[in-house]
């Protein structure tokens, strides 16, 4: 039996031992009553009655243990033309003194604050500070148009709000102020503080009632120790599309969440403390919190906040020379970037500028690593190019090549084995186990391992009803795939409505919900097409309302643009397309699935409840007119 196939069999056969050791690798206030607490399913919680502080773990111990002046963080911003190094030592004063100044503001233990940054140093030092007084973050991607801003300050509830002054977009200044002055107007819950970095190019005018200079209350700020939390404790609140829209609030626990991370470190990446350790992610998204803040911080590792694009910032030579820079070790970015340099320099010219002697592991997630840029990526670097695959819901990976603890043979296409810990399984619609090479539905065996998701925040129903209904004792992904006869899993993408733009989950119903605000649109469907570059991108089939004459450009200029601000230039949305009617079932449910798969040129079967069925010829002949399926 080799060394994975033993330690998968014990994750699963004993997870409570199994968890338990890898639970002594994290500082502990009180050890926990019992491993795993399975008397309520399916909301099983990881270390009940253990106290721990995930701040401490990620900061105060290392410095204590004589890692002090080893960098932490590594902020290297070719958008601002700043190179910085933090050590341990500082972060500890920074996070401590910043901790202390959110505490004289009123900032408890259970209370929940908004993060609205973009990617600068600070951001982790407001993320680590709140999680050292017990107060509940959640970050939000300082990309996001003020509504969708309004919806999370009204389901979260902050007392506080933590923004910067502004962020460079491209070549174009972002003023952050007014985008959360707009969005606290539109929510009914008013958060009482807004606390302000300001930066250099861009200044915030401090106007409101309760906006407060980040620079002026850390000045006389008496530092704060950590705070004891429970392991079941929440960390953080991180939003994810729903497909209604509405977004979901996963809710990650503090105990199980810093042992599952810490143990990650070592045996998915492959890393030592010490090493450098780089995903070129953004801090608002699940990867920007497991693997830019808590995972490399909680294992000692040094980090790279990365303030920056693959391209353009200043040309698509920019991750080489951060690998080369810094000396990184391991780089985990999604596909898209790698599609995105390949589009601008496909023979890899500018790599040849660096020396990337150091560099021994390419990590890809966030979308399916199509084979094309599997192959790309192998050959340009010459260094492991391994494919993995995890949801916002899971904090890590379902499915891995577990580097170390062995190493597969690589299958273009597959992200390889489930990790220790996921039970992974094939069932149809029926909930039937499917055999080798039998696509169906892939789920998850409960109990989750820890760090996944111990609910949704304030709406444990819909955490049932989201996850655990539709095949009871499992976890639905709400992703297609089949297991290989060699135990590969192979994930074929989204079964719901959800689509995949550059690794990042946004919601076709959300968009839908913009453009039937439109006041020529009776009804619209979106959905998502295949594109080289991002993944997925949307496209919108619009109906206009009976009687309407309207320049065709001109609306599908102003869907752009409202699709813009009520959900942000991240949406991606360009294309629409005005047809007649849509097809539909017999009761009225609108065919996305069908007609996603004519758009990419996908079989499909006619459903069998069609309403009409000459419609769909209708809707290939306009896809056709449109260039779908693009070649």
């Amino acid at each position: 039996m080799g060394v994975y196939e033993e330690t998968f069999n014990k994750s699963i056969d004993n997870p409570e031992e199994f968890w338990a050791e890898a639970a002594e690798s994290i500082d502990w206030y009180k050890k926990w009553d019992s491993v795993l607490d399975r008397s309520n399913p399916p909301f099983y919680r990881w270390f009940r009655g253990g106290e721990m502080n995930t701040c401490y773990n990620a900061v105060d111990r290392h410095v204590e243990k004589g890692r002090g002046d080893q960098t932490a963080i590594i902020y290297d911003s070719p958008v601002t033309d700043t190179i910085r190094k933090i050590s341990y030592r500082e972060l500890l004063d920074q996070v401590s003194t910043f901790a202390g100044a959110l505490q004289a503001q009123g900032a408890v233990k259970g209370d929940t604050v908004i993060i609205y940054m973009p990617m600068i140093p600070e951001a982790l030092v407001a993320m680590l500070a709140c999680a050292r007084l017990g107060v509940i973050h959640s970050v939000v991607f300082g990309g996001f148009a003020a509504n969708e801003l309004a919806i999370r300050i009204d389901h979260a509830r902050p007392k506080m709000i933590i923004c910067a002054s502004g962020a460079i977009e491209g070549k174009k200044q972002l003023a952050y102020k007014p985008l959360i002055e707009s969005a606290i107007e539109q929510s009914d819950h008013k958060p009482e503080k807004t606390i302000v970095f300001q930066r250099e190019f861009i200044q915030s005018e401090l106007t409101q009632e309760g906006d407060l200079s980040w620079q002026e209350i850390i000045k006389d700020a008496e530092p704060a120790d950590c705070v004891p939390v429970a392991a079941t404790d929440p960390l953080y609140i991180l939003y994810t599309s729903g497909t209604t829209g509405m977004p979901k609030g996963v809710m990650r626990d503090n105990g199980g969440h810093a042992v599952a991370l810490h143990w990650s470190m070592k045996n998915i990446y492959n890393v030592e403390p010490g090493d450098v350790y780089w995903a070129a992610s953004d801090v608002g998204w699940v990867v920007g919190h497991s693997y830019i803040v808590y995972a490399p911080l909680l294992y000692g590792c040094t980090t790279i906040v990365y303030e920056g694009k693959p391209i353009g910032t200043p040309d698509a030579g920019a991750f080489w020379r951060v690998i080369s820079e810094h000396k990184v070790k391991v780089m985990f970015t999604a596909p898209t970037a790698f599609r995105a340099i390949k589009k601008e320099d496909p023979d890899g010219v500018l790599l040849k500028k660096y020396d990337l002697s150091n560099y021994k592991t390419l990590f890809l997630a966030g979308e399916r690593l199509d084979p094309d840029t599997y192959h790309w990526a192998r050959k340009l670097l010459n260094v492991p190019v391994i494919d993995h695959w995890w949801q916002t819901e899971t904090a890590w990976s379902i499915v891995a090549n577990p580097m170390g603890i062995e190493q597969f043979p690589v299958k273009p296409g597959s992200p390889t084995m489930p990790v220790p810990g996921y039970d992974v399984k094939i069932l149809d619609d029926e909930g039937n186990e499917l055999g080798p090479n039998q696509e169906g539905n892939i789920v998850v065996k409960l109990p989750l391992p820890p760090g996944t998701l111990a609910t949704l925040w304030r709406n444990d129903e819909r955490f049932v009803s989201s996850y655990m209904s539709a095949f009871p004792g499992y976890y639905e992904t709400s992703d297609g795939g089949y297991i290989d006869e060699d135990g590969y899993v192979f994930v074929m993408g989204r079964i719901d409505d959800v689509i995949n733009i550059a690794g990042h989950r946004l919601s076709t119903g959300a968009m839908e919900e913009v453009i039937a605000t439109h006041q020529h649109v009776a009804e619209c469907a979106v959905f998502g097409t295949s594109d080289s570059l991002k993944g997925q991108k949307p496209l919108g089939l619009v109906v206009l309302k009976a009687g309407v004459e309207c320049d065709e450009e001109e609306l599908k200029t102003e869907l752009v643009q409202m699709i813009r601000s009520q959900i942000g230039p991240i949406a991606c949305y360009r294309e629409t397309a005005v047809v007649s009617r849509l097809p539909k079932t017999r009761s009225g449910k609108i065919l996305r699935g069908t007609m996603r798969s004519i758009a990419v040129g996908q079989e499909y079967r006619m459903p069998s409840t069609i309403d009409d069925p000459v419609c769909l010829e209708e809707i290939t002949d306009d896809l056709k007119k449109m260039g779908y399926p693009e070649k």
